[in-house]
């Protein structure tokens, strides 16, 4: 079988590997939800950690029914537009002020929100006697507040009520030109003896999957932990439901975070010291993923603070300049050694030209030439094929049924003309990871979200609106199959002729950047193969009449 058709069948095949898991995955049972007793424990708090159960009291048990509605603050910054609600003292709600909106780009990106059966949202709460968890009451001292003018910093503090014998503050600071924002408590001790508390820090989710690149083409949605020992790991959130996932036990470094296309949420612990992460599947549909933080002992009279980061924001390679690992969320699959220098080089080219689509084409054009000697072998093999096709038709006729003398004679006829079929098969198989590097290089780039190309397309992340670019692929890939040698096999033959709009259908559903790239590396492939046939046919019939 000719490696050409080997390498697009491969392809297809992948195609309709993706295809398959996401229609598997649109139309999978939802289970159902069985009702039960309610707990008598708030479900939403993490467990006490060992220290806490064994050397302080604990809180009373949280009644697990619906907090009431608290007011909204308001804080707007250069990059955010953050809802805090007071009851709770959670960032109910996140806009992304320099990304817009999936659907209407008028609007700004929500990356935390509540909106219709969409739950998404940050949450924090200290563990401790009469301490205030995400479910408390707040106070604060205006409803709205704004990154003035010539300041880097802005701080809103949060005072919570009915504490007992502690005076709590939840402090948020946000900073400009930054999609990091800490969150502090201050803990003064009131009382006469020493509080040993601890603070926890949550994402709560549904599995809810937005934002992916096409209806067909799955992108991962759901929790992920980075630690140095165990370094970069997802959960689905079905593992969840299941208790499949296992944590790293007792690390003193790493983040836990909510990923979905595009953009990630985490929390960002001190680089040393002790945590404990946590994953839980709540009521509903919701799920929560945190990390518990030790506070030291705080002394009748004393004030201790807890503080970590959290990251919302696009997922981006450079992300570990941030905190190791966080870079990771860029998700290239399992090829990205290959990707991330692809993606590398391609920002490069942006840089120089400011156009994405441009980008993608001259990343191409590169790629092209760095493969051209290896493309080259694979087409003189198949020109050799077209030249002797005629022969092998002729051999074809002559032993009709006969497939091992006809495969004998068709291996002695490859000998007398100096062809090895299998000549292309090294160069066509190099090739393979590179397309499919690529593939995920321009799907997992948060750059080229929204990014414009020219005239008609206007958003390289989304298909093609009047599916121009996935016709002149499938017109292409014709094209290429007419400089192909004819397959012996009427099956072959046949598929060859239905691929070209096989893959027109495929593609439909692919972003616009991907299939840019595609129909660039066939009309690339047709030029190089259409010269290299023409050269290889000329001198094989010169040698023939010498």
């Amino acid at each position: 079988m000719d490696m050409r058709r080997l390498f697009l069948f491969l392809i297809f095949s992948f195609s309709l590997i993706v295809l398959w898991s996401e229609w598997q995955r649109q139309n999978a049972p939802v289970a159902p939800v069985v009702a039960e007793n309610a707990p008598s424990v708030d479900p939403s708090i993490p467990a006490q950690p060992a220290r806490i159960a064994q050397q302080a009291p604990v809180s009373a048990p949280v009644e697990a029914q619906k907090a009431p509605a608290g007011k909204n603050i308001v804080v707007t910054t250069d990059t955010f537009r953050a809802v805090i609600n007071t009851m709770g003292g959670n960032i109910q709600h996140l806009d992304l002020l320099q990304h817009k909106d999936a659907d209407d780009q008028s609007k700004p990106m929500a990356l935390l929100q509540q909106q219709g059966q969409h739950t998404y949202f940050a949450q924090s709460g200290l563990l401790g006697k009469d301490l205030p968890t995400h479910n408390a009451e707040f106070s604060a001292a205006g409803e709205a507040f704004q990154l003035e003018q010539g300041k880097d910093t802005l701080e809103v503090r949060l005072a919570a009520m009915n504490t007992g014998s502690a005076k709590v503050t939840k402090v948020y600071t946000f900073h400009r030109a930054s999609n990091l924002i800490d969150v502090a408590y201050e803990i003064e001790n009131l009382g006469k003896e020493a509080l040993l508390p601890s603070a926890y820090f949550q994402l709560v989710r549904d599995s809810e999957v937005l934002g992916g690149a096409s209806t067909f083409v799955p992108t991962y949605t759901g929790p992920a932990i980075y630690t140095d020992l165990e370094k970069f790991q997802k959960f689905e959130f079905s593992d969840i439901e299941k208790n499949k996932v296992k944590l790293p036990a007792n690390p003193d470094n790493g983040w836990i975070g909510m990923l979905q296309h595009y953009f990630v949420s985490a929390w960002l612990p001190a680089a040393k010291g002790e945590r404990e992460f946590y994953t839980k599947k709540l009521d509903g549909n919701l799920y929560s993923a945190g990390v518990v933080l030790p506070v030291a002992s705080i002394e009748p009279g004393q004030t201790g603070r807890i503080s970590t980061t959290l990251y919302a924001g696009p997922a981006q390679t450079k992300l570990d300049e941030i905190a190791p690992g966080l870079g990771l969320t860029v998700d290239y699959g399992w090829l990205t050694i290959f990707s991330t220098p692809l993606f590398w080089l391609m920002s490069h080219i942006n840089d120089l030209v400011n156009n994405w689509g441009v980008s993608i084409i001259l990343l191409t054009v590169l790629i092209k030439l760095a493969f051209f000697p290896l493309s080259a072998a694979s087409y003189r093999s198949m020109a050799k094929m077209r030249v002797v096709a005629p022969k092998l038709e002729q051999i074809k006729k002559q032993y009709g049924d006969d497939r091992e003398r006809l495969n004998k004679a068709m291996m002695e006829l490859y000998k007398t003309e100096k062809i090895n079929p299998l000549s292309g098969c090294l160069p066509v198989l190099i090739q393979i990871p590179v397309f499919i590097a690529l593939y995920w290089a321009i799907l997992a780039s948060v750059e080229l979200r929204h990014a414009p190309f020219m005239l008609w397309i206007q958003d390289l992340s989304a298909t093609d609106p009047y599916y121009v670019l996935p016709l002149i692929m499938g017109i292409s890939m014709f094209l290429q199959s007419k400089l192909n040698p004819l397959p012996p096999d009427p099956i072959q033959a046949k598929m060859m002729q239905i691929m070209p709009i096989a893959f027109s259908v495929v593609f439909f559903f692919f972003p616009a950047g991907l299939v840019l790239y595609s129909v660039v590396n066939n009309i690339l492939s047709i030029g190089q193969q259409w010269y290299i046939t023409r050269a290889t046919e000329s001198a094989t019939k010169g040698a023939s009449k010498a």
